[in-house]
């Protein structure tokens, strides 16, 4: 059991707020996952040249300072590094692999989380209001995000096996449920030189939808070929640059709320997440059915 929320933000003079918007959707969560959390957050795009990576090391005594000042020495090139807690985000116009390959071999303390332009990932252990708190949650602005409460059932308590999960740029998943199948994704796909860094269901059914798109399919033709691939119970919630997307399985055995508002649109496992939310009493709330893709727009 876990909890997931999503929250799109129509009204732009609310997307300041939108970490405080959203901070009572995750904490409201807490039952459903104690164990550990993460947000992927959508913010004003770096330009074109450049990408974001999300950082995170399990090392207390991790010197960023020293990682910025051996990368400007090696590669001769300045970088944005924002440190918080132990997540940070590097920005830079060097290639990815590049960067990519430079950190494994330098830094192999350091986990790549995820690269893009707009997305933003942070994820822990700890329950949902100590995460939050740790990487300041409240104080975040953007356009859309998504988040999760893990209780974990098939893998480690650990920051690598913490939601969201992201394979390519600019898009992440969170997911309520379980797959029965994950091990046979996993054989699949590294027959296709595609290899699942954790043990995790959830990264296996994200690499999947990931290498479909890669192969030419929209999200929702993804989707609909993971109705057919990936076996289990499930609500999966989707970040990409400019949208939100929701599907459960065909029989939808795993909770999900919907919240929509002419300023927002807001997701939850459970409606005790959307009920603080600004003049919800006049939103159009609903249940999601089963084996249908639901998609809002930035």
């Amino acid at each position: 059991m876990c909890g997931i929320v999503g929250l799109l933000i129509k009204n732009e003079l609310l997307r300041p707020k939108i970490g405080e918007l959203m901070l009572p959707m995750l904490i409201g969560m807490t039952e459903r996952g104690p164990d550990s959390a993460g947000l992927a957050i959508f913010t004003e795009p770096v330009a074109d040249n450049k990408r974001k990576f999300s950082l995170y090391t399990m090392d207390e005594d991790f010197s960023w300072v020293t990682l910025n000042n051996d990368f400007h020495t090696h590669f001769g090139s300045e970088i944005d590094l924002k440190q918080v807690a132990n997540h940070a985000i590097l920005t830079t116009d060097l290639d990815v692999v590049t960067v990519k390959i430079w950190l494994n071999d330098n830094y192999p303390s350091i986990h790549v989380l995820s690269v893009g332009q707009m997305m933003d990932i942070y994820k822990d252990v700890g329950t949902p209001a100590q995460v939050a708190e740790r990487y300041n949650f409240q104080k975040m602005s953007g356009t859309h995000l998504i988040g999760h409460t893990r209780m974990a059932t098939e893998s480690a308590v650990t920051p690598a096996s913490a939601h969201p999960f992201t394979a390519g740029e600019d898009w992440a998943l969170v997911h309520n449920g379980s797959f029965s199948n994950p091990n046979s994704i996993r054989r699949m796909l590294a027959h296709k030189g595609i290899n699942c860094e954790t043990d995790n269901d959830t990264e296996a059914a994200c690499r999947f939808l990931e290498w479909r798109m890669g192969e030419g399919d929209d999200l929702e033709t993804a989707l609909k070929a993971g109705f057919e691939e990936l076996d289990g119970f499930y609500t999966l919630l989707m970040g990409t640059k400019d949208q939100l997307a929701l599907v459960r399985d065909p029989f939808a055995c795993k909770p999900a709320v919907v919240a929509e508002h002419d300023d927002y649109v807001a997701i939850a496992s459970e409606y005790r997440s959307l009920a603080h939310l600004p003049d919800v009493k006049n939103a159009t709330i609903y249940e999601p059915k089963p084996e249908e893709l639901y998609i809002w727009k930035v």
